[in-house]
């Protein structure tokens, strides 16, 4: 515990005069320590560059998720309303089917290219599948892109760091997927996100 007399003798000392220099001193160099300070935080503030989605996007381009273009064996799926393992279709569909074609256990084992004269229909026959909608599985060889990234017709893809509209045409698709007959090639990249024509976009890794 600091005694009474000795805070008295403390405050006796720092009235002397050599003893105020050195209080001015020490509060001067505070006062001046905290002005350099706020001088320094200020500048570092001016030079702060505020991340900016909208700046860094303008700058960098909009960042995109992208498909690369390669021609594989893929998978469309045709719904097919099946009771007793029997069909029926139009004769616009009829050239979708063929034997062989399965929807799990469920096999086509017959299309006829005759029309059934009760019916006007084709009638394809079955093996193992359950009454009720299937979805039967189309394998062909060519370039799939995905439902989502098609608008109409048109597609976009990747031109120079930018994005280029593409106009395409669809050979066959389902509720996920399409099939291109033209107008995409082998080595394009389509992108999947959300663009306008002529943005400029940065592909993501």
């Amino acid at each position: 515990m600091i005694s009474k007399k000795q805070i008295k003798d403390l405050t006796e000392k720092l009235k002397m005069p050599k003893y105020k220099k050195i209080i001015y001193i020490i509060i001067t160099v505070i006062i001046a320590f905290l002005f350099i300070h706020r001088f320094y935080v200020f500048f570092q503030e001016q030079n702060f560059n505020v991340f900016n989605i909208a700046r860094n996007n303008l700058e960098k381009g909009t960042p995109v998720n992208v498909l690369y273009m390669e021609k594989n064996n893929g998978v469309l799926y045709e719904p097919l309303t099946i009771k007793n393992n029997t069909a029926y279709i139009s004769g616009a569909r009829v050239n979708i089917f063929r034997s062989g074609q399965k929807s799990g256990k469920c096999k086509i084992i017959s299309v006829s290219k005759n029309i059934d004269l009760d019916t006007g229909m084709h009638v394809i026959k079955t093996q193992n599948c359950k009454d009720g909608l299937q979805d039967i599985e189309k394998e062909k060889i060519g370039l799939y892109i995905p439902m989502s990234a098609i608008s109409g017709n048109t597609v976009y893809v990747v031109n120079n760091g930018v994005a280029e509209k593409r106009q395409i045409e669809i050979l066959d698709q389902d509720a996920q997927n399409a099939l291109i007959k033209s107008g995409i090639q082998e080595g394009d990249i389509v992108i999947l996100s959300n663009v306008k024509n002529n943005e400029k976009i940065r592909v993501m890794e």
